[in-house]
């Protein structure tokens, strides 16, 4: 076994939530420095460990593909950019759902259960209620809490986390990375339809040509991956290259050296194009220090391919929401929209954030546009010039007004009111784009 597959093996044994640092891993296994840091990257890229800013590499639970779509506290604190205040050794736990904090403390909790993530603003009597709850808790606007709340933390090991963005934001990162997840989920990848090496027929360097025939009498395959005693992979051997060899030539004189060769990661559909282009029915699976792990077949790869059925899309994004409120009230040509401030809307003072502005202007915009003309549209320049702070249950009037509109840009002008006043008022600059 090489130094890197010993340190992986090493790391797999640690208990979940087990710190890692490549400065112990090299003392602990007599490797340098380099060696430990490329097997932790490795790591990392197999999903057992993810590293934190400020926090360090943990070991991780490596989620099933059934689950991808759940964030760890640790990848949401990467996500958010935030700072682990308390209940470090719980990072590696997955959240269920995620509950936004924008009403009475009281009416807060009936929403809130165990394995959940409390996204709340500075309100450290909820942040203690949610710990004890089973909640771990997201406080958004940078604020910190209190020291006994970062004790509660630490006792029940859930993470409490401090971000600087506002609560709209925060949401629709977490919502995006859960949506970047299940775009992964539906990808199917090698390690999907692996056969592992346990199960896979194979020959070694020292094996002959009458070892090839009596596995080929015995499983009906014609080509075996090659290996060495650290099971790395060293070639491929086929009928045609033992054909007129003599029955104690060695293997490794007859085999195809460097063959073309996939890792978990790769998606089904380039193994398939390799496949078809190369005219070859197996292809060994290596890990990053080439040890075989297992193969995959032609007649496997095609029927993933003819099983591949899209996910069901789940829930809405945070901008789903602010468009669906966006009700049409124009008066012939004249654009005009209506708004009303929900709680999801809010940053942590409890007035309308600067996201959700961002949105309304974007597809308010957008929707004037499509008046003119038909197809996608890519925002290039968005200034806001000004915002005043409009509270939860307010209705705003939304009026967009196209300045210039050209074969391939538009520009729109867009005025936000309450109760008359103008509250916000930005440009947007987009480029049209033909469906």
């Amino acid at each position: 076994m090489t130094k890197h597959e010993q340190i992986l093996q090493h790391i797999r044994s640690l208990d979940v939530g087990s710190k890692i640092s490549v400065r112990n891993i090299a003392k602990d296994l007599h490797v340098s420095e380099g060696t430990a840091y490329r097997a932790i990257k490795d790591a990392e890229n197999q999903g057992l460990v993810s590293t934190i800013e400020r926090v360090g590499t943990i070991r991780i639970e490596k989620k099933q593909k059934e689950n991808i779509e759940k964030l760890t506290y640790a990848e949401v604190v990467n996500v958010v950019e935030g700072t682990v205040l308390g209940g470090r050794n719980g990072l590696y736990k997955t959240l269920n759902k995620f509950v936004i904090g924008a009403m009475k403390s009281e009416a807060m909790m009936r929403y809130v259960e165990a394995g959940n993530l409390l996204i709340v603003g500075n309100r450290e009597k909820v942040h203690r209620m949610a710990l004890e709850e089973g909640s771990a808790v997201l406080i958004t606007g940078g604020f910190d809490t209190t020291e006994e709340a970062k004790q509660l933390a630490d006792e029940l090991e859930l993470p409490i986390i401090s971000t600087s963005y506002d609560t709209f934001t925060v949401a629709t990162m977490i919502n995006r990375a859960i949506y970047d997840q299940l775009i992964k989920k539906e990808i199917i990848s090698v390690e999907d339809i692996l056969i592992p090496l346990e199960e896979t027929d194979h020959l070694t360097l020292h094996n002959t040509v009458e070892k090839y025939q009596t596995l080929n009498q015995q499983t009906g395959h014609s080509r075996y991956p090659v290996i060495d005693d650290h099971l790395r992979l060293h070639g491929i051997v086929t009928a045609k290259d033992v054909m007129g060899a003599g029955a104690f030539t060695e293997i490794e004189k007859v085999m195809t050296k460097q063959p073309i060769t996939v890792t978990r990661q790769t998606s089904v559909a380039s193994a398939a194009h390799m496949m078809v282009w190369e005219g070859i029915e197996l292809l060994p699976v290596i890990s990053s220090s080439r040890e075989l792990l297992g193969v995959i077949s032609r007649q496997d790869v095609l029927k993933a391919l003819q099983m591949i059925q899209r996910q069901p899309h789940v829930g809405d994004t945070i901008e789903d929401l602010v468009t669906r409120h966006l009700e049409d009230v124009s008066e012939g040509r004249h654009a005009r929209y209506q708004l009303e401030v929900t709680p999801q809307m809010t940053n942590h003072l409890g007035t309308i954030s600067y996201g959700v502005i961002t949105t309304i202007v974007t597809e308010s915009a957008s929707r004037v546009l499509r008046r003119y003309k038909k197809g996608d549209l890519v925002v290039e320049n968005l200034t806001v010039f000004f915002m005043k702070p409009v509270q939860i249950d307010a209705r705003m009037i939304v009026e967009p007004k196209v300045l210039e509109v050209g074969r391939k840009f538009g520009k729109v002008d867009v005025e936000l009111y309450y109760e008359d006043q103008v509250v916000g008022k930005a440009m947007l600059m987009a480029q049209l784009i033909d469906r």
